[in-house]
């Protein structure tokens, strides 16, 4: 369990908090590039970091992610017009080029210069793969671009979505390192779901519901192997990988994509969860790619015009009593994003951890908990750069492998473990 003062450091993440301030360290996803299609299309409104801000694309296909308000007298530029190389707000007409610097204000002389003397807050706004990423830390500490493997796959191997998360990012997380859930809640949808049935490493997960946990550190995180019995003299490990803060990838299976997430809170209460599959040296087939828009496997079908979950706490997520009697979904929610999702949220805003009583299955939690906090402390008391800024920490794989009892996991970390180029997965 956590006391209080623990939950605090770890849950929140505003400007000026330990934990937002490590937060700031990092290249974190904002937005798809999906929402900012064309040169000079609508702005969109993004909370990240209880910072409340706006994305756009100038005439010259240049991002902006500035402060949302005008600076004048504080309107949503949401409103604006998005047009002729900057960003107009439609009061006063005051406007703003993609660094948040104001370049016109129609009512004051040119020569007096006053425009340039407003600028809003801004940070930068990057495309690598279908992701734009920002970085909302000092200048003069902005870290190498992320170099994760399934944002620089060919765009025919991957696809990412998103969706919004109605809890802490923490609990949200805490569930994508938590491998042993996986025998309970997901045991309906192993063999149903077509972007996970057919793999050989379904049947341990069903057959021992008891795994055994060994985590290990690397240099951006933790490895956090779950051992399941697999035929005799032989274990089945699953290893996931942790990269601070909060990118977690799923141990594969079979020959489908490897798929994983990050958790970027909103604010305190919410978070963005980011879902990518992608496959390291194959592309995603059209069945493949149709079942993850269609909100299959780790992704979800969304409420028409957002990126809100259809199934969400407002329709107790479409939870289907039948389907849990018969076991066609173990929890009676449907798909494996929502039944994680659900149970999360169930948990309220941000859960209160002096009550848990934890057990063995739960060391990758506690330990991943450990590293955020001295973290955080040692960058807030003696400046440390935290774990997972250096791009060497983001080529990482998640594995599936049978082993002989006599071998660790670790024995085969550098090669399955480790990003090689126009290498598969190791899955099973």
């Amino acid at each position: 369990m956590l006391r209080k003062e623990q939950n605090d450091l770890l849950t929140q993440t505003d400007l000026g908090t330990p934990m937002g301030e490590m937060f700031r360290c990092y290249w974190i996803p904002a937005l798809l590039a999906e929402e900012l299609p064309d040169n000079d299309c609508a702005p969109v409104r993004i909370k990240l970091l209880g910072e409340r801000l706006l994305a756009f694309r100038d005439s010259e296909g240049r991002y902006g992610l500035i402060d949302e308000f005008c600076a004048h007298r504080g309107v949503s530029l949401w409103f604006g017009r998005n047009e002729q190389g900057g960003l107009r707000c439609p009061y006063h007409g005051w406007k703003y080029d993609n660094t948040g610097q104001c370049i016109e204000v129609p009512s004051e002389p040119k020569e007096s210069g006053y425009c340039g003397k407003i600028k809003l807050k801004s940070y930068p706004l990057i495309k690598i793969g279908d992701i734009l990423w920002t970085y909302m830390g000092p200048a003069d500490k902005q870290p190498p671009h992320p170099e994760w493997e399934f944002a620089l796959v060919p765009a025919e191997q991957t696809f990412t979505s998103k969706r919004w998360q109605e809890c802490n990012w923490l609990q949200a997380m805490e569930g994508g390192i938590d491998s042993s859930h996986v025998s309970w809640l997901h045991s309906g949808s192993l063999n149903s779901d077509p972007l996970f049935k057919g793999a050989r490493g379904n049947k341990y997960n069903m057959s021992d519901a008891r795994p055994f946990f060994e985590v290990t550190d690397m240099d951006g995180g933790l490895y956090i192997g779950a051992r399941r019995n697999a035929e005799e003299g032989h274990y089945y490990w699953r290893i996931t990988p942790w990269v601070m803060p909060s990118f977690t990838m799923v141990p594969p299976r079979g020959d489908h994509p490897v798929h994983g997430h990050f958790w970027i809170p909103i604010d305190d209460e919410n978070c963005w969860a980011w879902s990518f599959d992608y496959h390291p040296v194959r592309a995603l087939t059209t069945g493949e790619r149709d079942a993850m828009k269609a909100g299959k496997g780790i992704h979800v079908a969304y409420v028409p015009g957002t990126y809100r979950p259809a199934a969400n706490k407002d329709n107790d997520y479409l939870m289907d009593r039948e389907a849990q009697r018969k076991g066609t979904t173990y929890s009676g929610v449907e798909g494996i994003a929502m039944q994680d999702a659900s149970l999360q949220e169930s948990m309220g805003p941000i859960v209160d951890r002096s009550k848990e009583n934890l057990v063995s299955t739960d060391n990758g939690i506690i330990m991943a908990r450990h590293r955020l906090m001295r973290a955080a402390r040692a960058l807030k008391d003696k400046g440390v750069t935290p774990p997972g800024v250096d791009p060497t920490h983001h080529r990482v794989r998640s594995a599936a492998i049978v082993l002989p009892a006599d071998k660790a996991y670790t024995d085969i970390a550098d090669e399955a473990l480790t990003v090689i180029a126009g290498k598969a997965q190791t899955s099973v």
